[in-house]
């Protein structure tokens, strides 16, 4: 969850390095640092707490070095102050390491080094790695006398001895010359320039310098020098490598005028969508056309459609949410009988096996720990069985590049860009769009809907980013207005039913991760079992009301909350009578068909939870506590 970056070239590193930092931030602000080599020692700075305080730091020195790594922290061993803070040196403060990840067999390794005579500085797990890397320099110049060891070797022999998900950076005052770097369970990309080069956890760091990247795999080592990049694997054999080049636009990684990158996000909404369905529906499908096909082109091969008879999804977060509206989808409009299920419990008590299952992976960064370790499980524990039971894996992601990308074989890319605010707006919106669209084909591929009924839902569809923008342009002014009330409001209920259900908990994470008020959402008519106690005049509820199979019960179940005295707020269709009678506050969306209105509801929760932290004066891009890609269990 950490952000790691390095430099090696021409320029003074330490203005690339707190450049990238501030693309990474998102990934953890607990404490940030760098460390350069210049005439032959390492200078190392480091700051609790966010980039800023770092940056002041660094600037009042000047600092010549080409070559250094920096880290942005979220704090997993010891507490977030300045002596964990990254980099970590050896005894002799000739090594500088950064570390993503966890190491596992930390306490086992600290113990054996400290026996060595190694002196440790702080309680993080990352610090054994330098000493861990000086020990075995030692041990080679040791074993061989007449040979100079290689930094690459000491650190693949390193290496090999950790165990967890880790990415790491590392220097030396010896090898002033090199940069290496590993990767095992933890993201880490490469940039190539011209005489110089660059790694990060994350591409926003490395785009404003370079498009050509290359990610790591599991399993490899870089060295990185001014003459190019060699990258091994852990058994220290040669690969042939080639980068790639990315169509990203440094512009994406700005906030353009807004006072934040989440509402710029939101603001993006209608362009993910509209971008979605450009890449992804046949324009030139008629639903009268006597050859049966498929108006959306996925490029997913047939067998994985083939005698489906269940499905499986499987997330974390905000990416579970948008699972279960899937859920909602395959099963109405496919028939497919389908779970959703948290990928950190998935992976310690599985479902039972059963035949002809689609296994669906669900991460917006491609990077998320559990998510991953649940689809490896699933893919080892389907293997040599009878063919009925073989493992069909589809994922989910705004980063095809990433670690899931290189575990399922089919991925369908939701085309959200860059989101740099920790809390997901348009990432969730995307994911919504590969879910409908996944329905419809598996629908169109099962004859589960007419043509008449696949137009009207790809009717439904099209409009939806003029909609999206709509309800932008006539209610975020009106939002903003409303969030004022809510300031120290400590309590919040957000209700749906149906489709919309999953959105009453999206609404209610969002308030939770970025305003930090405690909020709940609930299956409307389940509040009477249970939930209802909690509400008196000073707890808000939020309702999604949207007309349909159940707006009638909804409405009741809003009743019942208001005859215990609850403020209620009602996200529903402007016209709608009964419900203008029943809520003392709405927010009007548009006329959508039901199965499509989760696109338009989660529009206005999404703008209240950004006002009403706003209006407290919080720090809505990077809430506490949280990162964007979690990359630890």
């Amino acid at each position: 969850m950490c952000g790691i970056v390095g430099y090696i070239g021409t320029q003074a590193a330490s203005t690339i390095l707190l450049e990238g930092l501030r693309k990474l931030e998102y990934r953890g602000y607990d404490s940030a640092g760098i460390a350069t080599v210049h005439n032959g020692e390492i200078g190392c700075v480091r700051a609790k707490g966010k980039l800023n305080n770092l940056q002041a730091k660094v600037e009042a020195a000047t600092n010549p070095a080409q070559v250094g790594i920096g880290h942005t922290r979220w704090a997993t061993h010891g507490k977030p102050e300045e002596y964990n803070a990254h980099p970590h040196m050896d005894t002799s403060c000739r090594i500088a390491v950064v570390q993503n990840g966890i190491i596992e067999n930390y306490r086992e390794l600290r113990e054996t080094l400290k026996a060595q005579g190694h002196t440790f500085r702080s309680d993080t797990d990352t610090e054994v790695i330098p000493h861990l890397i000086a020990q075995e320099l030692k041990n080679l110049k040791a074993q061989f006398a007449d040979t100079e060891p290689t930094l690459l070797d000491a650190i693949r022999l390193a290496v090999n001895q950790l165990q967890g998900a880790f990415a790491i950076a590392v220097i030396s005052a010896d090898y002033p010359d090199e940069l290496i770097v590993a990767r095992q369970q933890a993201p880490l990309v490469l940039g190539f320039g011209q005489g110089e080069f660059y790694c990060a956890s994350d591409t926003p760091a490395i785009v404003p310098y370079t498009r050509a990247v290359l990610p790591l795999e599991n399993g490899e080592l870089a060295k990185l020098t001014p003459l190019g990049v060699e990258v091994y694997n852990f058994e220290g054999q040669r690969l042939r490598k080639s980068p790639r080049t990315l169509n990203w636009n440094p512009v994406m990684v700005e906030k353009q005028g807004f006072k934040h990158f989440m509402l710029k996000e939101i603001y993006e909404q209608p362009g993910v969508v509209r971008a979605c369905l450009e890449a992804y529906l046949d324009p030139a499908w008629d639903e009268t056309a006597t050859t049966a096909r498929s108006p959306v082109l996925l490029n997913l091969p047939t067998e994985l459609y083939d005698d489906l008879q269940h499905i499986q999804i499987v997330a974390c977060g905000t990416s579970w949410h948008a699972g279960l509206v899937g859920k909602y989808l395959l099963e109405q409009l496919v028939g497919i009988p389908t779970q959703v299920q948290y990928a950190s419990e998935f992976r310690y008590a599985p479902t039972p096996l059963t035949p002809h299952t689609l296994t669906i992976g669900v991460t917006q960064s491609g990077e998320t720990a559990d998510t991953l370790a649940a689809l490896e499980m699933e893919l080892q524990r389907r293997q040599d069985l009878a063919p009925e039971f073989a493992a069909r894996m589809l994922g989910i992601t705004n980063r095809p590049e990433s670690s899931l990308g290189q575990l399922v074989p089919h991925i369908i890319d939701t085309q959200a860009g860059i989101e740099i605010g920790v809390a997901a707006t348009k990432t969730f919106v995307a994911q919504l769009i590969a879910f409908y669209l996944l329905a419809i084909d598996l629908a169109a591929h099962r004859k589960t809907l007419s043509g008449d009924q696949l137009s009207k839902l790809l009717e439904g569809l099209r409009q939806l980013p003029s909609e999206i923008e709509m309800i932008l342009e006539s209610q975020e002014r009106y939002i903003e207005e409303l969030a004022h009330e809510f300031v120290d409001t400590q309590d919040f209920i957000f209700l749906g039913r149906g489709i919309n259900f999953p959105i009453a908990l999206e609404g209610a994470l969002k308030l939770k991760e970025i305003s930090y008020i405690h909020a709940e959402g609930y299956p409307a008519g389940e509040m009477k079992h249970g939930p209802i106690a909690l509400l008196d005049a000073k707890v808000p509820v939020v309702t999604i009301a949207m007309p349909g199979t159940v707006f009638e019960k909804v409405l009741s179940n809003a009743q019942e909350a208001r005859a215990r005295d609850a403020r209620l707020i009602g996200v529903t269709p402007m016209d709608e009578r009964d419900a203008e009678e029943t809520f003392d506050t709405l927010i009007p969306v548009p006329h959508v068909d039901e199965i499509l209105s989760p696109l338009v509801t989660v529009i206005p929760l999404q703008l209240l939870s950004y006002h009403i932290a706003a209006r407290r004066g919080l720090d809505v891009d990077q809430p506490r506590n949280l990162a964007k890609s979690v990359t630890v269990e």
